[in-house]
């Protein structure tokens, strides 16, 4: 008999007392109104409010019109009662309610003049014809004097297939 009141007093008060926790997320931009995507799926426009369960790193990607995207990361520290042992006491005890907010500032788009995207194509192209796997040679890192380049000579097509005539008829 003692047993089974011991029984139903702990299981009432694990009821009564058992609390639980809620998570809120607040990302705000400057100006409102701009398309919020975490993790890339679409959560709205800002400011937005969403429930999440996990800490850690977030991508978060900000668009508007007329203004640049932002595409960046943040990390959502967690607190040191959401470990453990501590966390079974904290959430079994009390109701709680986390909240965190983020604001991103955007940069109203600019696009980029003529002689700028031609100077950015060009040092992309430069970069892109560097073979990565190849070994640098003597020299060539030298600031002092550049190194030199060998021409090569490439074979036309119709070069080649008359090349191949003649081997044909020997």
């Amino acid at each position: 008999m003692v047993r089974k009141l011991l029984f139903i007093v702990c299981v009432v008060n694990f009821l009564l007392f058992s609390g639980c926790v809620e998570r809120k997320l607040t990302i705000t931009t400057e100006p409102a109104g701009a398309l919020v995507l975490l993790n890339d799926e679409e959560i709205g426009t800002s400011p937005v409010t969403v429930g999440f369960e996990w800490y850690g790193d977030y991508r978060v990607r900000i668009s508007k019109e007329n203004f640049s995207t932002l595409d960046t990361h943040r990390n959502l520290p967690r607190p040191m009662r959401d470990r453990f042992p501590f966390d079974l006491f904290d959430d079994m005890f009390r109701t709680r309610i986390d909240e965190y907010s983020w604001n991103f500032k955007l940069e109203p788009y600019s696009p980029m003049s003529k002689e700028d995207l031609i100077d950015r194509a060009v040092t992309l192209r430069n970069e892109a014809l560097v073979d990565p796997n190849a070994i640098a040679p003597k020299g060539a890192l030298d600031k002092k004097k550049p190194a030199k380049q060998k021409a090569v000579k490439q074979k036309t097509v119709k070069e080649k297939t008359e090349k191949q005539n003649l081997e044909e008829t020997k």
